[in-house]
């Protein structure tokens, strides 16, 4: 049998005149000769799609309700971080003086609106904030991620030193 120029690709019959991608009459080649093997593998690839789909719209509904509940635990935090702060003002009035208690109560207004603002805006506006902030200010960034990191990492070492520490004081006993 004579050899065929250019050489076929792998699973491919014949060569179909006038079929390649620029059209200008150029030799093209068809996948395979069995059409139903063609669409079957297309309707493959768009149930598979479909699925793709399907699952990332699922994902984004979940994340966004994970977003959501975890705006409110944090605005609930704030409300409660600024009644401990209006309640150190309200000692610190009793003790030393008004004067001395205003910063307090500046302080706990400050956080107290802080969690109203955030409360009032949907995840994908917090979201959009926080990369313009990051844009126009990334060395105050850089540094508050680190301050939040270390900050982090000292809770997490603090809370195995004493899970450590039960291990060994329940081992003992």
């Amino acid at each position: 049998m004579p050899r065929r120029e250019p050489a076929l690709p792998e699973g491919t019959d014949h060569i179909v005149r006038g079929a390649s991608a620029e059209g200008g009459g150029e030799v093209g080649f068809v996948a395979s000769a069995d059409p139903e093997a063609t669409s079957g593998t297309d309707r493959l690839v768009s149930q598979v799609r479909d699925q793709v789909t399907n699952l990332r719209g699922q994902a984004g509904t979940r994340l966004r309700g994970f977003a959501d509940d975890g705006k409110s635990k944090a605005t609930g935090l704030l409300d409660d971080f600024s009644e401990v702060i209006t309640d150190a003002a309200r000692s610190v009035d009793q003790k030393f003086g008004e004067d001395y208690g205003e910063y307090a109560h500046r302080a706990a207004g400050a956080v107290s609106s802080f969690a109203e603002r955030m409360r009032a805006k949907s995840v994908d506006d917090i979201v959009d904030d926080t990369r313009d902030f990051v844009r126009k200010s990334p060395a105050i960034a850089i540094g508050i991620a680190a301050v939040a990191g270390f900050a982090l990492m000292r809770v997490v070492k603090t809370g195995l030193d004493e899970v450590r520490g039960e291990r060994g004081s329940g081992g003992k006993a």
